[in-house]
């Protein structure tokens, strides 16, 4: 048995991308590998109880018709992820986090440096917006999430990733950016992002650990 204390920081591999790009799909899927651990925002605000403090929080700005503020998002995430962790859902010690949409912004990165070890960033990068139109119309219809099927909606979104989300990519060293092509089919994605995973110091040195 691993008694060993959590890190002061997470072992954290970030997906970025446009909406549609596929990085929710992909983070799900190498959260089912033994020793990753999948968080996604847009689950966690999906489960959000309105009735706690935060959810009170997100409520009031959402009412508004305001953002809700950096710090506050960091806080609910931090603070889910520390539940998981005392749930053993994530074993900090000993799991790898896979981060999809948090974080945002470079405000948000700069909060989240003082919890995350970041080993990688990948950017799935798909150029052709009407591809990815195209799969959020689909994805819309199939989880009947209906702020994917309006195309201007849609459009918002993708300039809001343009003005804030690619700053994450100043952000961070440049050794630790790997960019996909989010236009292969899913499976030549995920392999090349587990080709890079492997290729890690700190995933090489973890797979001579007997666990």
């Amino acid at each position: 048995m691993n008694d060993s204390p959590p890190p002061s920081k997470f072992k954290t591999l970030i997906v970025m991308g446009a909406p549609g790009s596929g990085k929710g799909t992909q983070g799900s899927i190498i959260g089912q590998i033994p020793r990753f651990y999948h968080f996604s925002t847009g689950d966690a605000f999906r489960r959000l109880d309105t009735r706690t403090e935060i959810g009170q929080q997100f409520v009031k700005y959402s009412a508004e018709g305001r953002l809700v503020p950096d710090e506050i998002v960091v806080k609910f995430c931090v603070a889910q992820l520390d539940n998981a962790v005392d749930a053993h859902a994530f074993k900090a010690d000993v799991d790898f986090l896979v981060l999809d949409g948090i974080p945002r912004n470079t405000r948000q990165a700069e909060l989240m440096d003082e919890h995350i070890d970041v080993l990688q960033l990948f950017h799935l990068s798909c150029p052709n917006r009407e591809e990815l139109i195209r799969r959020l119309r689909k994805r819309a219809l199939k989880e009947q999430r209906m702020d994917d099927a309006n195309e201007e909606v849609i459009r918002r979104r993708f300039e809001t990733y343009e003005r804030e989300t690619k700053e994450l990519l100043e952000h961070y060293p440049s050794e630790i950016v790997t960019d996909i092509d989010a236009n292969q089919p899913p499976v030549k994605v995920l392999s090349d992002m587990l080709q890079a995973i492997i290729q890690l110091p700190d995933w090489q040195e973890f797979s001579k650990q007997v666990v």
